[in-house]
């Protein structure tokens, strides 16, 4: 698909129409005889009159993104190469519609669709530069998180810890960034042994992945996001059920978060310096695998007791955070990404990102921020009394809690459990389980991956640069 800015209208096969507030105040007839209302998500088609008329019930941003996404599923339908559409507001909006509703994931179709491509044209009133502006991180952004959707579709025997990697080194060497990558060796020497453990049973090398952006000028703030990067997750000793075990190659949708966001940062000239870290691990069974009843020792020195060996994600973001906090001094912001639980989904439901942490205001400020970007999130509150749930007996902590309710927020409890005192309030966990892959197309988003987490974490540093 191909955006174009333009200020007057232009030969186009068809013209796009948003239909808002259900109020219909052209081609009544012919689309009362269709039965179009101007519903959210509905489309119809005038081919005579060559235009496509779309629903969106509000005028939110987030309704233009579903109206935008549903138009163009439709337009793909059909034979048209080019369409025009009134874009002199919320522009942004309508072409993150279009880049993520135009998203599919064709790599392991033998026959693959030969869609034409289609030409967008955006009528806007003045091409000027705040204009080019809104049009460039709109596509900036879509297009990392069509990326971000790429890494978490792509299967763990073509996407495995090393392929992390040089994915992570791929991003750098594109946006200037700086990429250091350690292997099991340095996972060893350094301590690491909470995330080396639950990689060892396998036939990939687990990898730690530190990307690194520093702006030029003053900085303003020292932001660091921590992935989960479980390339492929069996459950390990402690064995998934077959059926839980489809779908596991979204447990990398944390670190495939962190490498999109890193994809986008430099894009978008903002003045902080931005750490991108990542625990690229796969979890699986054999006569080296970790085991219920071990006992490790984190980076920090924590000793853990794991009862569960598919309680595994907690387990690399404890010594990822660890790294993070010994490696980087005076960090402003931290913020986890983990498809860490199961209870997250069941909470929340499918469609819905989880966020804990100590700081109220933070946590509520990122739920803000990822309601103005277009995805749902909502905060779990952490208390005393589910705390003492994760006490071990023979250890300093267990890896799973002696309660089976609240348990996304045990596992937010016991990252806590790795975050130093001077960064309690600086630090939130966000559990995206829920949004993270979906096996159904839900709004502008297709089936599978979403890329949960890239654009609220952008929407945030957009909104803290402005402060």
């Amino acid at each position: 698909m191909k955006l174009n800015l333009i200020e007057n209208q232009t030969k186009s096969d068809i013209e796009i129409i948003i239909v808002k507030n259900k109020k219909i105040t052209k081609d009544k007839k012919a689309l009362h005889q269709l039965n179009f209302t101007g519903e959210d998500e509905s489309c119809v088609l005038l081919n005579e009159a060559k235009k496509l008329y779309v629903g969106c019930e509000n005028n939110d941003k987030d309704s233009i993104r579903v109206a935008m996404a549903t138009a163009i599923r439709k337009l793909n339908e059909t034979n048209f190469k080019s369409a025009i559409i009134d874009a002199t507001s919320n522009l942004d909006a309508i072409i993150e519609g279009l880049e993520l509703g135009n998203y599919t994931f064709t790599k392991y179709k033998s026959k693959k669709d030969k869609k034409k491509e289609k030409t967008i044209n955006l009528m806007v009133k003045k091409i000027d530069e705040k204009t080019i502006s809104i049009f460039q991180d709109a596509v900036n952004i879509s297009n990392s998180v069509n990326l971000t959707r790429d890494f978490v579709n792509t299967t763990p025997e073509d996407f495995y810890p090393k392929i992390m990697a040089k994915e992570a080194q791929k991003i750098a060497k594109e946006n200037g960034l700086e990429c250091r990558v350690f292997g099991e060796k340095y996972l060893k020497k350094s301590g690491m042994n909470s995330m080396y453990s639950v990689g060892r049973a396998s036939r990939h090398q687990s990898q730690l992945i530190h990307l690194s952006y520093k702006p030029k000028g003053e900085i303003k703030s020292k932001i660091v996001l921590v992935g989960k990067g479980l390339t492929y997750d069996s459950g390990g000793l402690s064995l998934k059920p077959s059926d839980f075990m489809v779908t596991m190659k979204s447990d990398k949708s944390g670190g495939s978060a962190v490498l999109g966001i890193m994809n986008t940062i430099k894009k978008l000239n903002l003045p902080f310096e931005v750490h991108g870290i990542i625990g690229a691990v796969e979890n699986m069974i054999g006569g080296d695998a970790y085991k219920p009843d071990d006992v490790l020792t984190a980076k920090n020195g924590t000793t853990i007791e794991v009862r569960n060996t598919d309680a595994e994600g907690r387990l690399v973001l404890a010594d990822c955070l660890c790294y993070a906090q010994d490696e980087i001094k005076d960090i402003d912001y931290i913020f986890d990404y983990a498809t860490l639980t199961g209870a997250s989904v069941v909470g929340v439901g499918h469609y819905t990102t989880s966020m804990m942490g100590n700081n109220d205001k933070l946590k509520y400020q990122l739920v803000q921020s990822a309601l103005n970007s277009g995805e749902l999130a909502t905060s779990l509150p952490f208390n005393r009394y589910l705390r003492k749930t994760l006490k071990s007996k023979i250890a300093d902590i267990c890896n799973i809690s002696n309660t089976r309710y609240g348990g996304a927020i045990t596992a937010g409890l016991f990252l806590d459990k790795f975050i130093k005192d001077e960064n309690k309030d600086k630090w939130v966990h966000c559990d995206i389980a829920g949004p993270a892959f979906v096996e159904e197309q839900w709004g502008y988003n297709p089936y599978g991956a979403s890329g949960a987490g890239v654009r609220f974490t952008i929407q945030f540093l957009k909104e803290l640069s402005e402060k």
